[in-house]
């Protein structure tokens, strides 16, 4: 193992400490990263083009594997989590912004991080990559019309520009990402063991921009905001879990469909705000990234160590 793999190892396993001191660092260091907010979308980008290089045609055959299995899993990821945000918008009188920014990244897809946690809790990992690339394939169309049919209480929402931004942040590069494994596939083989590295480094910069930016209404709207984010994703994991159980899926299966669940692509969340709403609308998003990787990883270690 070279110094690269084992960099790329290391900061894997070493994921949320990373999300959590980049957060500070935009927090207590916002003049660092608040010059960079053109790079977001790129960046996030660069994540996605990541997820393409690491797909495989056994990935989309393990969709027709157990389509019934991936079908519970991504309708429970669109039915459960834009639920509870717009719920918790409604129940704990969030502001128009904030509660459009809990919704959105309530519509978003799986998160990039969720495979990990699958893994680290000795769940279904062929299901969950699978139930993640589903969601994240369909989110050009469900993403925007769930936002728009729950979030147009609060403001006009722009369907048609979120779903060209969508396919532009992340279908056109996970497509980008196939092609260039298809074609160069003995480098692309070699750059897939710096990806860890590489999509950490990404996701944690661009946490630390949209905390940075975000600085002074963190800390004027933080407990309201950081509330709801945090029952999001903990009614998140609770239900997702209770769904898959409810459909007779085994335990291994449960905790992939309850991660899955739980766990948003919170930066691409930050993206869409950032660029179609306000500041202030991103700030859920931002924190949703600091949080559920904490508690992924939290929960993860907790089933890891249950008997299956």
């Amino acid at each position: 193992m070279n110094a690269v793999e084992k960099a790329s190892t290391f900061v894997g396993k070493t994921f949320s400490l990373w999300v959590l001191l980049f957060a500070c660092f935009g927090f207590f260091a916002p003049q660092l990263f608040t010059g960079y907010k053109s790079w977001i979308t790129p960046l996030l980008g660069i994540v996605m083009f990541g997820m393409g290089l690491t797909l495989s045609a056994a990935d989309f055959r393990e969709v027709l594997r157990q389509p019934r299995n991936v079908v519970i899993g991504v309708v429970g990821h669109y039915l459960i989590m834009p639920g509870i945000a717009w719920l918790l918008a409604i129940g704990l009188q969030l502001p128009p912004d904030v509660a459009v920014g809990v919704i959105l990244v309530g519509c978003c897809p799986s998160g990039t991080a969720s495979n990990v946690m699958t893994f680290l809790a000795r769940g279904d990992v062929a299901l969950g990559v699978s139930i993640a690339l589903v969601s994240t394939l369909i989110a050009p169309l469900a993403t925007p019309a769930l936002v728009s049919v729950l979030a147009g209480k609060w403001m006009d929402i722009n369907t048609e520009s979120l779903f060209m931004d969508i396919v532009q942040v992340v279908i056109v590069p996970i497509a980008l990402g196939l092609v260039v494994k298809t074609l160069f596939r003995k480098q692309a083989a070699a750059s897939v063991k710096a990806l860890p590295l590489v999509s950490t480094m990404t996701i944690v910069f661009i946490i630390a921009i949209i905390v940075g930016l975000n600085q002074p209404k963190i800390l004027s709207n933080g407990l309201t905001i950081l509330t709801a984010v945090i029952l999001h994703n903990l009614l998140g994991f609770a239900l997702g879990y209770g769904f898959a159980r409810l459909f007779g899926m085994d335990l291994a299966k449960r905790k992939a469909v309850m991660l899955e669940t739980g766990m948003q692509n919170s930066g691409l969340g930050a993206a869409l705000a950032a660029a179609h709403f306000s500041p202030l609308a991103a700030v859920p998003s931002a924190l949703f990234s600091v949080w559920h990787n904490l508690s992924g990883s939290a929960l993860a270690t907790w089933f890891a160590r249950r008997p299956n």
